[in-house]
This record gives structure tokens, sequence and C-alpha cells, in this order.
């Protein structure tokens, strides 16, 4: 069952309702403002962070549920170079261009249609020169509910080549809200991480996770880790890095024992930053409820931040002609007796 709701002038809430799950999403931002799931008692409560004021993901950073467009995370200094021509950014993340500029895709309202029953197609169509990215930019988001899963399906084709590196930026806590995520268990199917500056930016050194707080190929509470004594944890404020996967599907999984709530994100894409909400402060979410750090987790999957400094062959490069396609599902289930 899919209802719409009106919220401003083209911004409209789209209801994705099946007995497993109910999800809304907007067409600003593509924002994915609530998920509701019920956990092992049958009681009811949303598993998400977001805003009842909808000017708050207008005028707020955060980044709370939305797509991340045209590149996710952090490009040094706001300035690269593609073709023997230097590109200029916003500066909006210490020295850094962080989330797609200014106005990124975060703070765009999308076209969409009702594709059917349970799937939402939304498209946008970035101009030549947006936010200093090159390339008249195609982009479709489908968002789909099947069953206890919902799949978020990106696509983009340019007129010239270009940069992309799309994620969904939500903020997972099973308990509902109940209490922040230390006592949630962690699992990323990953053996490396990458390490990042003061500023949040990878500096291309990669590590190996076993015998640091970044191995979670078993799980392990995110409490019992986010403050370690680790420089890495220090310079992010807790979790705020790149995990590069070693499995091609389910790779992370997240668990909140008391509720029998269980995330599994699988993802055609190489690596997610994981973020225990380290710069959350204090502000007002949804239900009157104050956001505060380690209150929730965001699991962004996409390519390397700032491939376009530290790889050989950039893995955010799209060229004319070729179409970027990656899709990221999240699966919410409840596992009985926990």
């Amino acid at each position: 069952m899919i209802k719409i709701e009106k919220v401003e002038n083209n911004i409209d809430l789209i209801t994705i309702k099946n007995d497993e799950l109910e999800v809304v999403v907007s067409n600003y931002g593509c924002t994915l403002v609530k998920v509701l799931m019920k956990d092992q008692a049958g009681n009811v409560d949303d598993v998400v962070l977001g805003y009842d004021d909808f000017k708050s993901y207008q005028t707020l950073d955060a980044y709370i549920g939305a797509l991340v467009g045209r590149v996710a995370n952090r490009i040094k200094k706001g300035t690269f170079e593609l073709n023997g021509q230097t590109y200029h950014l916003p500066i909006n993340n210490g020295p850094n261009s962080l989330h797609g500029g200014i106005k990124g895709f975060s703070y765009q309202v999308f076209d969409y249609q009702v594709l059917d029953e349970t799937s939402v197609e939304f498209h946008y169509v970035s101009k030549d020169g947006e936010e200093g990215y090159p390339g008249e930019l195609d982009f479709k988001a489908i968002y789909s509910l099947e069953g206890d899963t919902l799949t978020m399906h990106y696509h983009a084709t340019t007129s010239k080549d270009t940069l992309i590196n799309i994620t969904n930026h939500s903020y997972f806590n099973l308990s509902g809200k109940k209490e922040n995520v230390y006592q949630h268990l962690l699992k990323v199917h990953a053996d490396r991480f990458a390490c990042i500056d003061p500023d949040g930016l990878p500096t291309g050194e990669i590590k190996d996770v076993k015998g640091t707080s970044f191995d979670f190929n078993e799980f392990a509470y995110i409490g019992d880790r986010v403050d370690n004594d680790d420089e890495q944890l220090q310079l992010g404020k807790g979790f705020d890095h790149p995990m590069i996967f070693n499995t091609k599907e389910n790779q992370v999984e997240l668990v909140h024992e008391k509720t029998g709530r269980k995330l599994t994100v699988s993802t055609t894409l190489p690596q997610a930053q994981i973020y225990t909400a380290n710069y959350l402060d204090g502000r007002l979410g949804k239900y009157g409820q104050h956001y505060n750090a380690r209150d929730a987790i965001c699991i962004e999957t996409q390519n390397m931040p700032d491939a376009i400094h530290l790889e050989e062959n950039p893995s955010t490069i799209l060229k004319a002609g070729d179409t970027y396609d990656e899709k990221t599902s999240y699966k919410f289930e409840v596992i009985k007796n926990l």
C-alpha cells in the first residue's frame, strides 16, 4: 500500500506499508523519514532518527535520513582535477567539501512517480556545473519495499565525465531511541579500514582491523569499542571511518538483543562509512526526543571517500556514456528469543 501526504509546495511524504514494515520517505532529498517495525513482543517503534518539523530537514546539517550526492563524504580542499581541468567545490566542512556541497542532493526536491504498490522512483537532473561538478547528471533512485527489506537502487548517466558517490545517511537505533547504541551489537565483514585525519578526511593509509577496535568480524557491543584509547577513534570522536568489505553481500549486521530487532545491510558497493553519530548536538528530533552523540549509527555504503585523490583509477569517476548502477538493501527482521 502506498499513501501520499502533501507537506508544502512540491514536497510530499510517501508511505509504503506492508505486513512487515511501514516506511515513510520524502521526495525532498529522497529522505528516509520513518521505519516502523515490531519488536519480539509485538510493540512497534520507529528505528530511524528524523524530525517532526519538516523545516529541520531543510535547514539543519547532519543529513538525517537523506540521500547524499553528487559525492558523499569529503573531497580534499574542495578541488580536484579531471581530464586536465581543475574543478572547485564549496568548502563546507573544515578545509574540505562534504556531501555534495552547500546544496547537494540532500537539499533538492526530486520528481517522483509511484511505480506500483511497493516502489517509488525519484528523479533529479543535476545541471552541468551545479555545486562545481562537471556534466549534466541524470539521476534516479528507486525505493522498493518487499517483505521486511527496503532496497535503494541508484542509476545515473552524465553528459561529461564527472564524479559520483551516492549514499543514504540514515541514523539507525533499533531500540526505537529508548537508549543510545552502546548496547547494539555490530558485525562488519571487513578486514581493513581507512584512516582519517583530524578533519575526518581519509589519509590514504589503510590498516588491518585485526587486533584493533575496528575488528567487527564477530559481533561486538558498540559501547565496548567506541570510547577506546585509540588514536583513530580520538580523531573521529568515535567511529567515523570507511570499512572495506571482504564479502559481496550482507556485509553489515546490527542487533539489539532486548527487542530482538536485527538490521542487515547488503550492498553492491565496496565499503561503508561506519559513523556513531559523534556530532549530534542535542537537537530536537521526532516525538519530542533530543538527539545526542551515540544515539544512533549510520551505515553509509559507498566507494572510497576522496577516491579522486587516493586511487590510481578512481572508483568515483563516471564517464560520459557509462551508467552508474548501485544497490543497497536494508533488511529489518525480528529474531525471537534472541
